[in-house]
């Protein structure tokens, strides 16, 4: 039998490489070592299953340890197609473009290393895209541009896709240029729970969206064991290596409030008995019970832009939420509501939040004469309620007020912090799933809590201003209470000492003399 020639071999091997990514990657593919410098590709099980699930899927959204080589292995899978295929179109997006291009680099390495008669014809060739004469080209882009709308894809690669700010609109545009049938692969090490890429995945695994899962655990590598995951917590603490090492999502965000408690929290969740409203925005857990205190706590939005106007009813004693609201009504309207609800929960304490836009929600509750709007002092001593009850401010007295809630430098972080604290000891009864899922993407950036670019944080502030409000001036007005209590004991004495016969309180019963002077007690009304 006679051996075949070198043009049938290379025949051969060329179909062999056309229909199996795995083959083409693990025989002729190279790649940059960052210590051995330029080496075959040798793949491992894992990166040989990943690649055959990448070329069987259309839609691939990959959770990943760190240093595992798979933006190197989406690299050659776009390589494969590219040369495989005329007129695939590759768009890289990630972080920066020096990332991105950092992927366009290793498609450009494995190309050069290829033999003779399996590269491509190069038409056009730069530092951010490389072009074959079959019309199949790469290209990369930050995730600041909007490349994803530019021209039609064959497949979209999205690296490190947690850590992209504008993720959703990214993605968004990109499936206009998609329809045509590309596909996308999505890759990424966790970065909390609540961002686009929690949700895909999240949505993947219940067979929602259509992604493929693929989960690379820092075990799946062969040359890893536990010695070297102890090495990672020492090298990168306990929440850099759960989200570069254990692909938890729960442990590996920077949340405000702990990752586990709010999954704690959203098991407990309910739907409400009631949906109010033309946009069915009120959600009502319980009807007012007329023997408790409630308070109605608002931050208002204009109504026509991007965040909500939002309110909590919360039952102060319990510190639970009984209702809650989220819509987008005009100002005004909005402020109507709120009197509307304070009244009917129990003429509830209404705190509405006064930056800006909300004074046009406290007018209306002003012009209605709402008995029980809240008022803050002007003076610094409200950031530290100790300071105010020594000082003896007067609850009643409205000069030195202003309506509604000051969130200013001082008195915000404040209110995080009671967030955390209630949180943290499991205080609060939460019924809203809406609460909960701003929660979730409400972080720390840049040292600032906030909620993640492309979301939304107005339950969350409202919700901190309550439980704010809930530690100072309910504390103040506890002790109003109080002193009403002790000078009602002391009114219903028959003690002559306190009722003389002076002409100045004949006349007026609601004069007392206190011992030193007249005092008005009509106050107490």
């Amino acid at each position: 039998m006679s051996q075949p020639s070198i043009k049938q071999i290379i025949q051969q091997q060329y179909t062999m490489c056309a229909k199996d990514p795995v083959f083409f990657m693990r025989q002729y593919c190279y790649i940059q070592h960052p210590k051995k410098g330029k080496i075959k590709f040798n793949l491992f099980p894992f990166q040989e299953d990943s690649l055959t699930e990448l070329r069987d899927n259309r839609y691939s959204v990959i959770l990943k340890s760190r240093q595992l080589g798979i933006s190197t292995l989406s690299a050659g899978f776009a390589l494969w197609s590219m040369l495989f295929k005329e007129d695939f179109n590759v768009l890289v997006i990630a972080t920066t473009q020096e990332v991105a291009k950092n992927l366009v680099t290793k498609v450009r390495v494995m190309h050069d290393n290829l033999p003779s008669w399996l590269k491509g014809t190069i038409e056009a060739d730069n530092k951010l895209s490389l072009k074959f004469k079959n019309g199949s080209q790469i290209k990369a882009v930050s995730s600041a541009t909007t490349g994803a709308r530019s021209e039609a894809l064959s497949l979209l690669i999205i690296d490190e896709a947690a850590f992209i700010r504008n993720i959703e609109e990214i993605w968004i545009a990109s499936q206009a240029t998609l329809s045509t049938g590309g596909g996308a692969i999505v890759l990424s090490t966790p970065n909390g729970v609540g961002n686009w890429f929690h949700q895909t995945w999240a949505d993947a695994e219940s067979n929602i969206n259509g992604f493929h899962t693929i989960k690379l655990h820092w075990t799946v590598h062969p040359e890893r064991d536990q010695a070297w995951r102890d090495q990672q917590t020492q090298l990168l603490g306990e929440r850099g290596a759960a989200q570069e090492c254990d692909c938890d999502f729960i442990s590996s965000g920077h949340t405000v409030i702990d990752g586990a408690i709010l999954m704690d929290y959203e098991l407990k969740c309910s739907d409400p008995i009631e949906k109010r409203g033309f946009d069915n925005g009120y959600w009502i857990w319980e009807y007012p019970d007329y023997q408790k205190d409630y308070l109605v706590v608002a931050d208002v939005a204009r109504g026509d832009g991007g965040d909500w106007s939002t309110f909590h009813v919360i039952d102060v004693q319990d510190i639970r939420q009984v209702a809650e609201y989220k819509g987008k009504l005009p100002p005004k309207d909005f402020g109507n509501m709120l009197v509307t609800v304070a009244t009917e929960w129990n003429n509830a304490l209404l705190a509405i939040e006064n930056a800006n836009i909300g004074w046009a929600a406290i007018q209306p509750a002003l012009d209605r004469n709402y008995e029980n709007l809240f008022y803050t002092y002007k003076d610094d001593g409200y950031v530290d309620v100790d300071v105010q009850l020594k000082k003896g401010y007067d609850m009643k007295d409205k000069s030195q007020m202003v309506p509604g809630v000051s969130t200013t430098t001082r008195t915000r972080p404040l209110m995080i912090s009671a967030l955390e604290m209630y949180m943290r000891e499991h205080t609060p009864v939460i019924r809203s799933k809406r609460l909960i899922q701003e929660l979730f993407v409400f972080v720390w950036l840049n040292g600032k809590a906030q909620s993640q670019q492309g979301y939304n944080d107005d339950l969350v502030m409202a919700f901190c201003i309550g439980l704010w409000l809930r530690d100072t001036t309910l504390k103040l007005r506890q002790q109003g209470i109080e002193l009403n209590k002790r000078a009602l004991s002391q009114f219903q004495k028959t003690d002559s000492v306190i009722y003389t016969g002076k002409s100045t309180n004949q006349n007026d019963s609601w004069k007392w003399n206190n011992g030193q002077n007249d005092e008005n007690l009509t106050w107490l009304l």
